[in-house]
């Protein structure tokens, strides 16, 4: 059975730090590329950061570039995202995500069910 758990949201006053982490099972953790997005009130998902299945290469969407930092821990099965100088329009529900494409171009992927994360004074 695969699982996406999200873990370590929280109420933090702005300029503060939390950091994500997200627990894999039930599949190969290590050939998923593996991704944060997150949720605002009244407002449609977005992406936020992606990491590659080694972690080699990672992409963020630029109101967090600099602020925050994606990982990763194959050994672990586990996925983080440090988020540091945190801003009142960084609250969300942040979701897990993992996407693996196959030779034959077939998508899997799987969603967690979101941690949230509320950034006010």
């Amino acid at each position: 059975q695969v699982q996406l758990v999200e873990s370590g949201g929280g109420f933090v006053q702005p300029g503060g730090s939390l950091r994500l982490s997200c627990a894999a099972s039930g599949f190969t953790f290590s050939s998923y590329a593996m991704s944060w997005y997150r949720q605002a009130p009244g407002k449609e998902r977005e992406w936020v950061s992606t990491i590659a299945n080694r972690g080699g290469s990672t992409n963020y969407i630029d109101s967090v570039k600099g602020r925050f930092t994606i990982s990763r821990d194959n050994f672990k099965n586990t996925m983080y995202l440090q988020m540091n100088s945190l801003k009142p329009e960084d609250t969300a529900v942040y979701y897990c995500y993992a996407r693996r494409v196959d030779f034959r171009g077939t998508i899997d992927d799987y969603w967690g069910q979101g941690t949230q994360v509320t950034v006010s004074s």
